[in-house]
């Protein structure tokens, strides 16, 4: 078992879930607990990061609490707000383990005290059958060098309009919007980041949801999305850049049967970052049998 992931939730293997067939229960409620010792930390770590990468700037994010699969084919994720300079205080903070103990003894859920922003990764599928990977360039926060999926966060402030994001609150969300924020939100960091336009993807299939144990478990909701393009028509346009072409370097294919087999070739799989991972897993879990 790879100590750097694990699945917080898969689909049956039937293929992954529409966007109708998740729902999303937004609350106050299921916010980060706040450990009053630990918030000058918080803002300490939030500037040392930004004197090493000025470049980096906070915005609201969607917190995770949970994801309970029901019947009927549903998905209901239970989210809250946070926001990106609490994810690197306390996620990616030093003393993340002993939030995740705290955490544990006043709540029983190793989480309570973290961030956990809930990001969104592709398993991208082209045309000739491939898959799609990018090498993280030196200037994102996370996982820098490394091989991922193309990816990012759904915006609450995409899902709302005429509200300052810092001034965001549950309240101004609906479950419904929220759904479709997250599903929109990786055909958007597909076409930015790949430079693919939105009109030659399909709509997106949820596979699951994977944890980053490198970063104390922060989830990450895994998508299977189909592209009209063959990989060489991938690869010439993103070789002319999207508008998050900075993100990254390079970009490599592999076949699916390879894919499916990725976890075996010890060397590749040493080369993904923890999301990339999950979304291998999540991939030969809920769709190992479907070419399309």
């Amino acid at each position: 078992m790879d100590p750097d992931v694990s699945l917080m939730a898969h689909c049956l293997p039937t293929g992954g879930l529409t966007q109708e067939q998740v729902q999303v229960e937004i609350s106050a409620e299921y916010n980060r607990q706040v450990l009053l010792s630990h918030e000058q930390k918080i803002a300490a770590i939030w500037q040392q990061r930004k004197q090493e990468k000025p470049w980096l700037f906070n915005g609201a994010k969607f917190r995770i609490h949970s994801a309970q699969l029901e019947g009927r084919g549903l998905l209901l994720l239970r989210l809250g707000l946070t926001c990106y300079k609490d994810y690197l205080g306390t996620n990616w903070a030093p003393e993340a383990r002993l939030l995740q103990e705290r955490g544990v003894a006043d709540f029983g859920d190793s989480q309570a005290y973290l961030a956990e922003p809930l990001g969104v990764g592709a398993m991208l599928h082209t045309a000739d059958d491939c898959f799609v990977f990018l090498r993280r360039s030196e200037r994102v926060a996370e996982a820098a060098a490394q091989v991922d999926i193309p990816g990012g966060h759904a915006e609450p402030k995409a899902a709302v309009k005429g509200i300052p994001e810092d001034s965001i609150q549950v309240q101004h969300l609906s479950g419904e919007l929220v759904v479709q924020e997250i599903f929109s939100s990786i055909l958007g960091e597909i076409r930015d980041e790949v430079n693919v336009p939105l009109e030659n993807l399909s709509r997106p299939l949820l596979l699951g949801i994977a944890r980053n144990h490198r970063s104390a478990g922060r989830p990450s909701a895994e998508f299977y999305v189909r592209c009209k393009l063959t990989s060489e028509e991938v690869r010439q346009r993103y070789l002319i850049g999207g508008v998050e072409a900075h993100e990254s370097t390079s970009i490599s294919f592999v076949k699916r049967e390879e894919v499916l087999k990725l976890e075996e070739d010890a060397e590749s799989w040493r080369e993904l970052c923890p999301s990339a991972k999950g979304a291998v897993k999540l991939y030969t879990l809920v769709r190992p049998s479907r070419a399309s």
